[in-house]
C-alpha cells in the first residue's frame, strides 16, 4: 500500500502564522503536525509516500527530509489547490497501487493501523473513516442507512443528514482515479473527494465506512491546535534531560537536553524543548515550548511557543499560539491583558 499525504493549501484560518510557514508544519507537542501523518502511514505499512506540496513547498521538503524516515518519500507539486480529488489527479502517475490518502493537518489518536487492516481484509474499492462531530456542517458528512452503510456523501452541507463527518483519511483502490476524472467541479469550483466517492457508490463499487473510536482533530484553526496539543500532552511521560536550579517541576513534564530551568515552577503536562532557558517564570499545564526559547519573568499556560522565541516580563500569557523567533517584552502600555496569535519574526511590546 502506498500513501498520499496532503501538505498544500494556504491555511487562511491560521494567518498570520501561515504567511511565513506551511500550516502542516505548525508544531503540536513540539512536533510538526505533518509528522504525525507520516508516522501513521509508515506504521500502517506504507513504504512509498507521496507528499502533495503547494505554497512554501521548499519549507515542507526541507523539514520532512531533515528526518530519516523508514520509507521512500516523493514530493508532488499541486499548484493552486482545487480540491482533494484534484490532488489525486495531480499524483496519478504515483498512484499505481492501493493507497491511503491522509490530510496532513489531521491528528488521530491510535493511528490508522486497525483501519488499514480492515481495508486489506474486506477489500472494498474505498474505505472512508468517519467520526461523530458537534458541527458536521464544517465537514464532509456521511448519510448512513440503519445498518451503517454509506448511502451518500455531502460536502459541508447546510443541513447535515447525520453527525458522522469524514475524518480526512481514506483508503482507495486505483479505481478512484477514474472517479476523479468523471466528476465536475463543485459550487466551490473544486473537485470534491466526496463527489468522487459518491460516483463510486452510484456506479456499483463497494464503499465501506470505518468508525473512529478515539479522538481526532483537524488542526485548521487555532482552537483545534490548542485542543490537539492538550490531548497529546495528556499522554506524555516525565523526562528531565535538562538542568534545574532552585525550581519546582511538578507532574508530567518533559525538559529536553541542554535546557536550564532557574528559580521557576513548571507544572505539567508540558514540554520544554532543547536549549531553552526558563528563569523566574511559571510554565503551566498544556504548554509546549519549542527549542532555543528564552522565557523570563513571565507566566505561560495552555499555549504553544515555537522555536527561538524570547519572552521577558510579559505578564501572563494564556491560550496563545506564538510563532518562531518572536520577541515579546514588557512596556508601560495600559490596560494590560494578553491573548496572542503571533506570526514569525514579530517584535511585540506589552
Amino acid at each position: 500500500m502506498k500513501a498520499l499525504i496532503l501538505s498544500g493549501g494556504s491555511g487562511t484560518r491560521l494567518r498570520p502564522l501561515t504567511y511565513s510557514q506551511q500550516k502542516q508544519l505548525i508544531p503540536v507537542a513540539n512536533k510538526p503536525v505533518l509528522f504525525y501523518a507520516i508516522e501513521d502511514v509508515i506504521k500502517a505499512g506504507a513504504k512509498d509516500i507521496g507528499i502533495i506540496v503547494g505554497p512554501n513547498k521548499e519549507q515542507v521538503m526541507d523539514t520532512v527530509l531533515s528526518v530519516g524516515w523508514d520509507a521512500n518519500i516523493e514530493f508532488i507539486h499541486q499548484g493552486d489547490p482545487k480540491g482533494l480529488a484534484h490532488a489525486i489527479l495531480v499524483a496519478e502517475n504515483f498512484l499505481d497501487d492501493d493507497f491511503v490518502m491522509y490530510l496532513g493537518d489531521n491528528i488521530l489518536k491510535g493511528g490508522i493501523e486497525s483501519h488499514a487492516s480492515r481495508f486489506r481484509d474486506i477489500r472494498p474499492d474505498a474505505l472512508v473513516m468517519l467520526t461523530q462531530v458537534a458541527e458536521p456542517q464544517r465537514f464532509g458528512v456521511a448519510d448512513l442507512d440503519a445498518k451503517g452503510n454509506i448511502r451518500r456523501l455531502i460536502e459541508k452541507p447546510k443541513v447535515p443528514p447525520s453527525n458522522f463527518a469524514l475524518v480526512g483519511i481514506y483508503f482507495f483502490k486505483p479505481v478512484i482515479l477514474e472517479a476523479c476524472h468523471k466528476i465536475k467541479p463543485s459550487w466551490r469550483n473544486e473537485l470534491e473527494i466526496t463527489d468522487a466517492i459518491q460516483w463510486l457508490i452510484e456506479n456499483g463499487y463497494k464503499v465501506e465506512a470505518s468508525i473512529v473510536g478515539s479522538w481526532w482533530k483537524d488542526t485548521g484553526k487555532p482552537e483545534d491546535i490548542f485542543e490537539a496539543n492538550r490531548l497529546i500532552l495528556d499522554d506524555i511521560q516525565a523526562v528531565n534531560r535538562g538542568v534545574s536550579e532552585g525550581s519546582k517541576i511538578i507532574g508530567r513534564v518533559i525538559v529536553d537536553s541542554d535546557s536550564v530551568v532557574k528559580n521557576s515552577i513548571i507544572k505539567g503536562p508540558c514540554f520544554v524543548g532543547k536549549g531553552c532557558t526558563i528563569s523566574d517564570a511559571y510554565i503551566g499545564p498544556y504548554t509546549s515550548i519549542g527549542s532555543g526559547c528564552d522565557i523570563s519573568g513571565t507566566e505561560v499556560e495552555d499555549s504553544i511557543i515555537m522555536d527561538g522565541s524570547n519572552i521577558a516580563n510579559a505578564g501572563r500569557i494564556v491560550e496563545s499560539l506564538i510563532g518562531r523567533n518572536v520577541r515579546i517584552r514588557e512596556s508601560e502600555c495600559k490596560p494590560k491583558g494578553t491573548r496572542l496569535i503571533v506570526g514569525d519574526n514579530s517584535d511585540i511590546m506589552l
